[in-house]
């Protein structure tokens, strides 16, 4: 293997570090300031920047790149130009990334958040989430929330159960995204550390109400970021599925945002870049969040909880309910032709095994699983018939 100078490397990076100091808002995090919970042995000789280092961990992670059959909103439904995870992670992150280059913050850790905020979602997206929910409290490990869950596929699934040692303004900002709640202005709750990232991560599963505030503007930006990506791409995955009209929409929010996907993204792109300009939060204006809170109230009603994409729900339940249990007599029984040992719990470093309870195993390996994956996992007179749409 070649050997490479490794004192011109460290030199070019700690150049980009000062470029960067001088560069970015007083108010941005900078890349010589991540934190990692342990120390790497090549941290002095790799020449990438801290959150860049994340971003190309969350890519090359296996949960990355089973994104690609997650469902967004729609599941069990055959259309090419439907919105799925993957799609959306990348919208959040050019999203954020542009309202985060207009404020001069850090791009590569508004990006690593971006990417990795969704991989904790189950299979068939909220719904999903939900049964899961059910199924987690009633075996005594607490509620089930994706966003929880991301933090848990990074720093304690992937890499066979050692993590990826990600920053803890990534995982924070990862932690803390929230995007179906609604704000009209975040400011960062800082000086965080890995045992208050801990502790939060305790309290949201106890409490899934509970509000959590990102430590940074970059992981604000990424908050307010997911919601601009979904809420006017879900309302085009809607019409294309004649499940609601153009027409249908709330007047107010036409007038405010516009009635594209577009305009809307457009609108409120440029809403929160002007009232967040020099300023230690992120904000809409009032007449633009207003807009966007009803715009929400209304993709809720008519989208997300529309009886004809519901069809399906009671099955997938129980099929939730038929592979939590069946897996976890798997683990009992030590029955290792299962899929949850050959394809889960196999190789699995020891230290992961010790600290997880047979009903952690089953929701890691089952929240991960894609929509196709889980199907696979079901009797064949069990599995709902997929629609063309």
């Amino acid at each position: 293997m070649k050997k490479f100078d490794g004192d011109k490397l460290d030199h070019a990076r700690e150049v980009l570090d000062e470029q960067e100091a001088g560069r970015l808002s007083a108010l941005a995090t900078l890349n010589r300031d991540a934190m990692r919970r342990a120390v790497e042995a090549h941290g002095d000789t790799d020449y990438r920047q801290g959150f860049s280092i994340d971003v190309d961990r969350i890519l090359h992670s296996h949960a990355y790149a089973r994104y690609i059959d997650k469902t967004q909103v729609f599941y069990l439904i055959k259309n090419d130009h439907i919105t799925h995870r993957v799609l959306h992670v990348q919208l959040v992150s050019k999203i954020a990334r542009t309202i985060g280059r207009f404020l001069r913050l850090n791009e590569d850790l508004i990006e690593a958040i971006a990417l990795g905020h969704d991989i904790g979602h189950a299979p068939f997206g909220h719904d999903g989430e939900r049964y899961l929910t059910e199924l987690c409290e009633t075996h005594g490990i607490g509620s089930f929330q994706h966003n929880v869950q991301s933090v848990q596929f990074l720093d304690k699934v992937e890499r066979k159960g050692i993590g990826w040692n990600l920053t803890l303004q990534t995982l924070d900002g990862i932690l803390c995204h929230d995007g179906e709640v609604h704000n009209k202005m975040l400011r960062p709750d800082a000086h965080k550390t890995f045992e208050t990232l801990d502790r939060e991560l305790a309290a949201k599963k106890r409490d899934s109400q509970l509000t959590l505030v990102p430590m940074t503007l970059e992981g604000c930006v990424v908050r307010m970021a997911d919601t601009i990506a979904y809420i006017g791409r879900d309302v085009e995955d809607a019409i294309r599925l004649n499940l609601i009209h153009r027409s249908d929409l709330p007047p107010k929010c036409v007038e405010y945002l516009g009635d594209t996907n577009g305009t809307i993204v457009f609108n409120l792109v440029t809403d929160i870049i002007q009232n967040s300009l020099q300023q230690d939060y992120v904000a809409f204006s009032s007449e633009v969040s207003d807009a966007l809170k009803q715009l929400k109230k209304f993709n809720l009603k008519r989208i997300y909880l529309n009886p004809r994409i519901k069809t399906h729900s009671s099955s997938l339940k129980k099929l939730f309910e038929s592979l939590f249990e069946k897996y976890l007599a798997d683990i009992d029984d030590q029955a290792e032709s299962s899929a949850v040992f050959s394809r889960f719990i196999k190789g699995m470093a020891p230290t992961y095994i010790q600290r997880h309870s047979n009903a952690e195993i089953v929701r890691d390996f089952i929240s991960g699983m894609t929509d196709e994956y889980f199907l696979s996992q079901c009797p064949d007179s069990m599995r709902p018939v997929i629609q063309r749409m």
